[in-house]
């Protein structure tokens, strides 16, 4: 499979790398056990200084920090345009932006179109009465039939009255009962994020507003959350059932999100950002079809600059699996718009706990063999705040969940939690996160050798294996522009692929096998070893001064490593 790379024209957001940031778990420095702004502008120079010595990233994507009353913990907006005191101050972002500009370091900010907070004025007015100017900037609707009597005081209407069967994917109906006006309102999550209506040309234009405040300040570009779901059915059609392992699963979701009308308001949003020069939208989109997210590219370039890729972050550690993975999103994306990757994030467990192994040798080269395929595969690479030491998901007691999803299925492990712990910098009190021994998760225990400090100078650890990967991508034109084009001819369990930009070539190995394995590497040209000109530029099975001279190469366990030569 080979396909051409992107244009010369050098976009951040295209050669850079991303490091999310959940505020609530990256650094306090105000000592309350929750992260703020402040902590993170005291760790910026940890994310990048401009010397290898830092982890290197391009540009911050921070999850959202807006007030809320924290039902959802943060994607339950109240205002805008404001920050939770919790994180800090206005002045404090102000600060922030400031301070990692003069690093470099781009700023991104979640943005959450979808749904507010149950307290966020406009629903505030919109639930007051049927009338008010801004009822229709919610979804509401009258019940399916006539009532015979008002529901007051806690009751509601019979099941057989909701508008139509949508669910809640955070469990239970989707409408929710308002004893004062006699309708329902919708919400795809919580009771307390009603949906807004996008339908409504001032809500729209609302929207579009509480953007501008941002950009007029100065970030450089939004993650759009849940950006497939915020329109629903005009006609407010139920869903057909199907074969699920909760209610939200056993319906085909064919009214309630994946709407054709969301394409419209992504092009507008383009052109938005588009008008603020430099600055980009990324959007989530979570279907294992390829073809969905890749939809909202549009024509490469009036759509999303970068389209999450949830099917790639699904895989099992399998070599083929990934292979296939990659072959099937390099079909989908548009040749004028360009892929993204991740494997962790806020909302799914950490990659490392997904592919541990028996023994930690084996689960640190499992790690060292993803980070190697994240940043090295042809796209803009994502990273979660502590994947680049190894963080790992924690078994969180009952009484310590936060997660709402978390609490409702109890004991079914399906919360957010785990992968949402505080950042483990030093084995000092609460892992240098906080100087308060109390934290609004609980540190992993594991933080005595799992930290930033006994990695950083340890030449063979996973951080040091991240930033030296990172520092050597940022000098080569083949990882962060390059064509890709996967071998077809490879032994079990290895996935290797060309990238290739003028007259830089690198090739990436990866064994996801735990035996050596010999390999003759082939394109179309045939066998592409033995030239005599092929080193090794980063490894962690192999000395960088190494030099491959046979055709055939004898590949390592778990061995990640990009060979590189200049034609």
């Amino acid at each position: 499979m080979k396909r051409k790379g992107a244009s010369d024209t050098r976009d951040w957001w295209k050669d850079g790398i991303v490091y999310q940031i959940y505020p609530r778990s990256f650094m306090d420095a105000n000592g309350d056990g929750i992260g703020d702004l402040s902590g993170v502008i005291s760790r910026l120079d940890y994310l990048n200084d401009g010397t290898p010595g830092s982890l290197g990233v391009d540009a911050i994507w921070f999850s959202p920090f807006y007030p809320s009353p924290m039902f959802d913990f943060g994607y339950d907006i109240s205002d805008y345009k404001s920050i939770d005191p919790a994180y800090g101050t206005m002045a404090d972002f102000d600060r922030l932006l400031v301070q990692a500009h003069k690093r470099g370091i781009k700023v991104i900010l979640d943005f959450v179109p979808n749904h507010t907070s149950h307290l966020h004025p406009w629903f505030v007015e919109s639930r007051n009465s049927r009338t008010n100017p801004k009822r229709d900037w919610y979804i509401w609707s009258a019940p399916s039939r006539p009532l015979k009597r008002r529901y007051t005081d806690g009751a509601e209407p019979p099941r057989r009255y909701r508008p139509n069967n949508w669910q809640s994917i955070f469990g239970g109906p989707a409408w929710t009962w308002d004893e004062k006006t006699q309708e329902y309102y919708y919400h795809h999550f919580l009771v307390e994020q009603p949906d807004v209506n996008w339908r409504n040309p001032e809500l729209r234009e609302a929207m579009y507003d509480q953007m501008r405040f941002w950009l007029d300040k100065g970030v450089d570009g939004f993650r759009l959350d849940v950006i497939n779901f915020i329109f629903k059915d005009k006609l407010l059609r139920s869903n057909p059932y199907c074969i699920g392992r909760r209610p939200y699963d056993m319906q085909r979701h064919l009214y309630d999100k994946d709407l054709p009308e969301n394409i419209e308001v992504v092009r507008e949003m383009r052109r938005l950002v588009n008008s603020y020069g430099d600055r980009m939208l990324v959007g989530e989109i979570a279907n294992d079809d390829p073809n969905e997210p890749a939809r909202y590219y549009g024509n490469g370039t009036d759509g999303l600059n970068l389209s999450f890729y949830f099917h790639f972050a699904n895989q099992p550690f399998c070599a083929d699996s990934f292979g296939s993975a990659v072959a099937a999103w390099e079909t989908a994306v548009p040749k004028a718009a360009w892929p993204v990757y991740f494997l962790s994030n806020h909302d799914r467990m950490r990659h490392i706990g997904r592919y541990h192994a028996r023994n930690e040798a084996r689960t640190l080269g499992r790690a060292q063999v993803a980070a190697m395929l994240l940043l090295t595969v042809r796209g803009t690479p994502f990273l979660y705040y502590g994947e680049e030491i190894g963080m790992a998901n924690l078994s969180i007691k009952k009484k310590d969940l936060q997660d709402p999803v978390g609490i409702r299925y109890w004991p079914i492990p399906v919360g957010r939690d785990p992968e949402r712990t505080p950042m483990q910098w030093d084995n000092s009190t609460s892992a240098g996160f906080s100087s308060a021994a109390g934290t609004w998760l609980p540190v992993n225990p594991d933080y005595k050798a799992v930290n930033v400090a006994a990695q950083a100078d340890d030449p063979s650890s996973l951080f040091s294996f991240y930033r030296k990967i990172i520092w050597k991508r940022k000098e080569s034109a083949a990882l962060t522009r390059g064509t890709i084009e996967i071998l077809r001819e490879t032994p079990r369990g290895i996935l290797a692929y060309l990238r290739e930009y003028g007259d830089d070539r690198c090739l990436i190995v990866l064994s996801f096998s735990h035996e050596a394995v010999d390999f003759t590497p082939k394109d179309d040209g045939g066998p592409i070893g033995g030239r005599n000109r092929w080193r090794v530029l980063v490894s962690n099975r192999r000395d960088e001064a190494d030099r491959l001279l046979s055709v055939t190469w004898n590949i390592k366990p778990l061995e990640a490593t990009v060979f590189s030569y200049k034609k």
